[in-house]
């Protein structure tokens, strides 16, 4: 906490006298724009900065259903620590709904409260929340549990119950989680069913499964369609991003962020002690729902290291848009929290659910460390100055193309300086985007031949703001660019406006 409000909890990553790139300040642009667009009376779903004036305001889907809890939260902790009181925030989430999952399945509180440490403290959902919204979407996995489970219940009230679930359910592919959302879906039927077969909750749970898949549909249509992925990933990307067996296990990142999937050591044994007490009990439906559950996400999370994945991957369609498999495992580890809690409750001890939420707390401590404090440069002079400057869209050098996370540094400033910008970080960006974004690359090391001026006076770019930063040990700026970019913009009719940092302010003379 000695850092709470000067630094990022992310991935602890060098700013080198700027704000340090990473998903987190992504995410935290995307919930920043809801409430930032209703302050300013439009339309909370749409960025109206990125990638202009080439292409329109592009859709916010990430800021659906967080933004709005999200706004007081940066309103009156400002950018840094409103997005650290989200993240503390989200493990309370996480935890409390899984154990209110987990009474309504009729445990008692003790073995509730460790199937809600377990889910809160799972690594992967941890490693997930330090920057990528995943981990806070997976949230809504409990809470349309609880929704399925409080409708199994005779009353007025069960529509309204199964109408949350199928809300819950649609907001995971709304939010653009549409990854999970593959697995989500067929898991929530398959749940539904095991849990029960009235003709009317099951007609609810259809309608439900069926708002999830139309709103999976409407991003499809809407936002990857057009997009520089609309053809879907390459299967090399997958193999990248495939976690292998020994990641199931290690504590410790053997490839990268994305293919930590740890599901820990003591508590695949707590849940499999629960998964047998189930079947013996004869709960046999929700024995069944809970191990495929945990099984098929692990299986798939695998991805090319898995025997017969390629072949899904040539005939199941959908599987060809994701490049990251494990993004199905916030199922496993829901599932897994939920049969250590009924292993939790076999014990009869009283103490016995206080010692095996310990054992859970030691066995998933290493998704915690994962965290860092990233730098964040909150109130920099150089964007202040040009937020206060006259009208002129803003160009940010090195230029990166749309898919590359450097480029949510440029999200982040955009906090602190309201301007158009012809750049912006989205894997989802337009192909008109990536386009611009190349012919704008040269400019990052000097490079003007190729009209680059025009090209700027036809973009409607009057400032440019120079990252030093990002130039420094950077793998995609090769050689040394920084010098000749500055003298680059000082030739063709820029001069200094502010500097604060790393970060240094052209305008057009």
């Amino acid at each position: 906490m000695q850092h709470a409000g000067s630094r990022f909890l992310a991935g602890g990553a060098n700013g080198y006298g700027e704000a340090a790139p990473g998903d987190h300040l992504q995410t935290g642009y995307r919930l920043w724009l809801v409430g930032h667009q209703l302050e300013q009376g439009r339309a909370p779903w749409r960025d109206p900065y990125s990638f202009r004036p080439e292409v329109g305001s592009q859709l916010n889907p990430a800021g659906w259903p967080f933004g709005l809890p999200y706004w007081p939260l940066a309103r009156s902790f400002g950018a840094v620590g409103g997005w650290n009181a989200f993240v503390l925030l989200s493990y309370l989430g996480a935890g409390g709904l899984a154990c209110w999952w987990l009474r309504s399945l009729g445990l008692e509180r003790g073995p509730a409260l460790v199937g809600g440490l377990a889910y809160a403290l799972a690594p992967y959902r941890v490693a997930q929340s330090a920057g990528h919204l995943l981990g806070v979407i997976a949230l809504l996995l409990p809470l349309a549990l609880v929704g399925l489970e409080r409708a199994r219940s005779p009353g007025r009230g069960r529509y309204a119950w199964l109408a949350l679930a199928g809300a819950a359910l649609a907001s995971i592919p709304l939010s653009g989680q549409v990854h999970l959302a593959l697995g989500a879906i067929p898991f929530f039927c398959l749940y539904a069913l095991c849990r029960r077969r009235e003709l009317r909750y099951l007609g609810g749970v259809a309608l439900g499964a069926a708002a999830a898949v139309g709103a999976g549909y409407a991003i499809r249509h809407s936002l990857i369609a057009g997009s520089i992925d609309a053809g879907g990933r390459s299967l090399a990307e997958v193999d990248f991003y495939s976690a292998d067996w020994q990641d199931l296990v290690s504590r410790s990142r053997r490839h990268g962020n994305e293919q930590f999937a740890l599901l820990g050591w003591a508590t695949p044994v707590l849940a499999l002690a629960g998964l047998t007490l189930l079947v013996r009990a004869r709960r046999v439906g929700l024995a069944v729902a809970l191990g495929v559950g945990t099984a098929v996400p692990t299986l798939l999370a695998l991805g090319t290291n898995l025997p017969l994945y390629r072949q899904l991957w040539e005939v199941v369609g959908p599987l060809r848009y994701p490049r990251v498999p494990e993004r199905l495992l916030p199922i496993a580890c829901l599932s897994l929290a939920a049969l250590a809690a009924f292993a939790a409750a076999r014990l009869r001890w009283r103490l016995a659910p206080a010692l095996v939420a310990a054992l859970v707390l030691v066995d998933l401590r290493a998704g915690v460390t994962l965290y860092g404090a990233s730098a964040a440069d909150e109130g920099n002079a150089a964007y202040a100055a040009v937020a206060a400057a006259p009208a002129g869209r803003l160009l940010e050098l090195p230029v990166f193309l749309p898919d590359r996370h450097f480029g949510s540094v440029y999200l982040y400033y955009s906090l602190q300086a309201w301007r158009e910008r012809p750049l912006g970080y989205s894997t989802l960006a337009p192909l008109r985007a990536d386009e611009i974004a190349r012919q704008l690359r040269p400019l990052a090391c000097g490079d003007w031949s190729g009209g680059g001026e025009a090209l700027l006076s036809r973009l409607g770019v009057r400032y440019v703001a120079v990252h030093r930063g990002l130039y420094t040990k950077n793998p995609i700026v090769r050689g040394p660019c920084y010098e000749p970019a500055l003298r680059g913009l000082e030739a063709h009719g820029f001069r200094p406006l502010a500097r604060d940092g790393a970060v240094s302010v052209f305008v057009r003379a």
